[in-house]
């Protein structure tokens, strides 16, 4: 009596191979695509968050020491606005000694007691600049600011501010500017309060 053992378990053929390769790789393209539009939106998004912050750091920055614009004490330093152009601002106060360690010394030379923000440009990016002196350099209080704006109403400093994000979105196009940066306004009415304006 001879026994044939017939193997009933058979492997895939090379067409069921072939099918399975192709639904695979269908998958990983649809996932590799999806990953890919993901980390672009948050790249955009990340962007967009840190022109928010940076907007509103200098707003909140600029907003408290115009605020204190035209501190005197004594009544003697003088101080107060300066100059509030289109895009600049200029005033002083009188909060510490020559040593800047002390109090009010009833002038305003010394460090901290004349604030100038203006716009500049430096290394090719435009800057919303703080000087702390008359005779001082802009140091950078936020970059990629694209417009400042700075008006008297009364008793009242309004500031609007226009940031913008540091890399194009290609998939954006601003209505106003016709190009690919997104953008945020920001606007505030200041108050001094050491002053009758």
């Amino acid at each position: 009596m001879c026994y044939s053992i017939e193997n009933k378990e058979r492997g895939f053929t090379l067409i069921e191979l072939l099918i399975a390769m192709t639904i695979g790789l269908i998958i990983m393209a649809a996932l590799s695509s999806t990953f890919l539009m993901q980390r672009k939106i948050y790249d955009v998004q990340e962007q967009i968050v840190e022109m928010v912050q940076n907007a509103r750091a200098a707003m909140d920055m600029m907003s408290r020491e115009i605020r204190m614009a035209g501190y005197d004490p004594s009544g003697l330093a003088g101080a107060g606005i300066v100059s509030a152009t289109s895009n600049s601002i200029n005033f002083t106060l009188d909060i510490t000694d020559d040593a800047g360690t002390g109090p009010p010394d009833e002038d305003t030379g010394d460090a901290n007691e004349n604030i100038t923000y203006s716009l500049y440009t430096g290394d090719g990016i435009q800057k919303l600049g703080r000087k702390s002196t008359a005779g001082a350099v802009n140091q950078p209080v936020a970059e990629n600011i694209e417009d400042l704006q700075i008006s008297q109403t009364g008793n009242s400093i309004n500031v609007s501010l226009i940031a913008r994000t540091t890399k194009p979105d290609p998939d954006y196009t601003d209505p106003t500017y016709g190009d690919h940066y997104h953008r945020y306004t920001l606007t505030s009415v200041i108050t001094p309060r050491n002053l009758d304006l």
